[in-house]
């Protein structure tokens, strides 16, 4: 499926009209995260904010 590009001025057709409103935002109920694996606790505790991590290349190579 290709980009959506409406200009000002333009009526979407109806298959436009459609793409727009099946991508519409959904609720955090709506959408499906059965396939992300879960953090477990010790990966959890393994995360630092970003401005505390040290600057070096065996962090980054990580």
């Amino acid at each position: 499926m290709g980009s959506l590009i409406l200009k000002r001025g333009m009526k979407p057709t109806a298959e436009q009209l459609a793409r727009i409103y099946a991508n519409a935002p959904k609720s955090d109920e709506e959408i499906d995260l059965s396939d992300i694996p879960e953090i477990t606790d010790e990966e959890w505790k393994k995360f630092k904010p970003a401005r505390l991590r040290e600057k070096n290349k065996e962090n980054i190579a990580s």
